[in-house]
């Protein structure tokens, strides 16, 4: 029996005692037993076969077995490794660089915001509209509701970047400079990733913890210094700010691994809605408010800027080139704020600072290249890799 493939010549099988013709590889026949190869020449072997006492095996074909009538097997495609494009990384990483330049912008902000507003109404009113915003754009997508099982790290998200982080440090601006603060807050991407491998079981190396303590004391130090020898109540504002952000970081990046980004902080807003609506209406007949153009320019910035744009591209990005890379691009953030707060409000930034946010950005970085060496826990069952938008 022949079955005709790709190739021209016809080589000599063992069937049931008899012989067949099988498909061969080249155009001279395959040699038999007791036969000499001619001087010059190679015969290859046929691809998928297994010489048998001087015999071949037709591709395909399992021994004791005759090949399919008239039916050719097709050699399996070599594999071919497949490369990610670079142009979505790029992509990926400029989302996330967008959002670090948004959240460089909030202390700036939120100061402006002060101008017009009492801290509660500003964080309830941001929360307010940033969560309008979010809606239209869920309903827009037609995002589908998340499942039962993420609603609670969605509530850790809402609770620690819409409502704790912001709460905290609009109290926090009230006795201190952004100045201070950007350096202080300089230590949320590695409070960040201690957190982040508690979640997830991870144990850093020795370096790591090294690295994080230094990059605490410079902290600490800083502050102590420029509160003249004592913790004042800004600060501890903005360490409380520092832990419950960073567990809304860590548990946004956890869920980002299975849900669209950026529908990660749009399903949080949304859970924040009615307690900032609530919070609005009872903050705003309290508290003093003097309409300005910067007060007024502020809130806009802080609700549709920071809390909606800056984490809808910074959750975004995180998905694409995930949680190490861009914790990474946030070591910018406090040099950023630092510049804002010299240009936008006129503070004078005293020589400390600088020096004390360069010092912790070593600190963060050595913790960041060590930290991700370590491969994260597996997804529970029913989870999936990271889900693009």
């Amino acid at each position: 029996m022949r079955a005709q493939d790709s190739a021209t010549g016809y080589g000599t099988i063992a069937v049931g005692g008899g012989t067949e013709t099988a498909p061969g590889t080249a155009t001279a026949p395959a040699p038999t037993a007791g036969t000499t190869q001619a001087t010059g020449t190679a015969q290859a072997p046929t691809a998928g076969t297994t010489p048998t006492d001087g015999t071949a095996l037709a591709a395909g074909t399992a021994p004791g077995m005759g090949p399919t009538p008239n039916r050719a097997t097709p050699a399996p495609a070599p594999y071919a490794p497949q490369h990610a494009p670079k142009t979505p990384v790029r992509r990926d990483t400029l989302l996330a660089s967008l959002g670090v330049v948004a959240f460089s912008l909030t202390f700036p902000s939120t100061a402006w915001g002060l101008e017009s507003f009492g801290p509660w109404s500003l964080v309830a009113l941001r929360s307010t509209l940033a969560a309008l915003i979010a809606g239209c754009f869920l309903l827009a997508a037609r995002a589908p509701v998340p499942e039962r099982r993420h609603w609670a790290g969605l509530a850790v998200v809402a609770g620690g970047v819409v409502v704790g982080f912001p709460l905290l440090t609009t109290l926090a601006l009230q006795t201190s400079t952004t100045s201070h603060a950007a350096v202080v807050v300089g230590l949320l991407p590695l409070t960040t990733a201690v957190l982040g491998a508690l979640r997830t079981g991870e144990r850093p190396s020795r370096t790591f913890w090294v690295a994080a303590l230094a990059g605490a004391a410079v902290v600490i130090g800083f502050t102590v210094q420029q509160s003249g020898g004592a913790l004042t109540s800004g600060d501890l504002y903005l360490f409380g700010a520092l832990l419950v952000c960073a567990a809304g970081y860590t548990e946004g990046g956890r869920l980002a691994r299975v849900m669209p980004g950026w529908q990660v902080i749009g399903w949080a807003l949304m859970l924040c809605l009615p307690f900032a609506v609530a919070g609005s209406a009872v903050a705003l007949p309290l508290e003093p408010v003097h309409l300005t153009a910067h007060g007024v320019l502020g809130l806009v910035w802080v609700a549709a800027g920071s809390t909606f744009f800056g984490l809808y591209v910074w959750y975004k990005g995180m998905a694409g080139i995930g949680v190490p890379r861009a914790s990474q691009l946030q070591l910018a953030q406090p040099l950023l704020t630092l510049a804002w707060s010299v240009l936008l409000l006129g503070e004078e930034v005293s020589a400390a600072a600088p020096l004390a946010a360069v010092a912790v950005l070593v600190c963060i970085a050595a913790t960041q290249r060590t930290g991700r060496r370590r491969a994260p826990r597996p997804l529970p069952a029913g989870e999936t890799g990271p889900v693009r938008s």
